[in-house]
C-alpha cells in the first residue's frame, strides 16, 4: 500500500487519491454530431471545460460561446510583460467577456491563462490611443479602473451594458495616455494599508461588478 507519514502520529496513512480531471473515451456508439472531436471521443477529454462541452472541438466551443458573449470588453496595458494578463484572460473567459484587449507589447505570458485563450477572443492594440480609437469606432465608452484622485467608486456606479473596462500595468497603474482619453475613472474600495491591489484581482472584481448588474 502506498502511503504518507502523518507528522502528528508518525503512522503511515493511505495516500490521498486525487480525482482524475475530465472523462475517458466515449463508451458506446459515437454521437452523430459535427461538434464532437473524433480524437477526444477516442482518447477521452481531460480539458478544463464545463461538462456540456465535453468531447466538443475547440472550434465548436468557441462558436457556441460566441452566441452568448456579454457586451463588455476588458483591456489591460502591457509595457513590461505583465504576468497578470493570463489571469485576466482566464477570468474574462469565466465571465464570458466579448474580448480581451492587450495594449502595448503584443507578446504576453500565457501560462496564467490555463489554455483559456483558446476560447477567448484576444485583440492587440499598439498603444492606448489605438485602443480608444477602436472603442470610439465601436461606440463603446472606456472606463479606467484605478484608485486615482477624483475616481468614482465602482461599488455605486451604474456600469454601461456595453463598455470597455481598462486596467493598468501592475505596479505603475494606468499610463497617463490611457487616463487622459478614458471616458471615466472608477476606483475599488480598499480598507487596509496597501496602496493598490493586484491587477488581476482588480480585473476580476470589476468584471464581477458588471456581472452583478447585467448578467441574467
Amino acid at each position: 500500500m502506498r502511503g504518507v507519514t502523518d507528522p502528528e502520529t508518525d503512522l503511515t496513512v493511505p495516500e490521498p487519491v486525487l480525482d482524475t480531471v475530465g472523462v475517458g473515451p466515449w463508451a458506446g456508439a459515437w454521437p452523430d454530431d459535427p461538434r464532437y472531436d473524433p480524437d477526444l471521443l477516442a482518447h477521452g477529454d481531460r480539458r478544463n471545460v464545463v461538462d456540456r462541452y465535453r468531447y466538443w472541438s475547440v472550434e465548436a466551443i468557441v462558436a457556441d460561446l460566441d452566441q452568448h458573449r456579454h457586451p463588455f470588453h476588458v483591456a489591460i496595458e502591457n509595457w513590461r510583460h505583465d504576468l497578470n494578463i493570463g489571469t485576466v484572460v482566464r477570468t474574462a473567459n469565466a465571465f464570458l467577456a466579448a474580448e480581451v484587449h492587450i495594449v502595448g507589447r503584443k507578446r504576453w505570458n500565457r501560462r496564467g491563462a490555463m489554455v483559456t485563450d483558446r476560447y477567448q477572443h484576444v485583440r492587440h492594440h499598439p498603444d492606448a490611443a489605438a485602443l480608444h480609437e477602436w472603442a470610439r469606432t465601436e461606440g463603446l465608452p472606456v472606463l479606467a479602473i484605478d484608485n486615482l484622485p477624483g475616481a468614482e467608486p465602482l461599488e455605486t456606479t451604474a456600469l454601461p451594458r456595453a463598455c470597455v473596462l481598462l486596467f493598468g500595468q501592475e505596479g505603475s497603474g494606468l499610463s497617463a495616455e490611457a487616463r487622459a482619453e478614458a471616458d471615466g475613472v472608477l476606483s475599488i474600495a480598499q480598507f487596509g494599508s496597501t496602496r493598490s491591489i493586484n491587477a488581476g484581482v482588480a480585473a476580476g472584481i470589476a468584471m464581477h461588478a458588471w456581472i452583478r448588474q447585467h448578467a441574467g
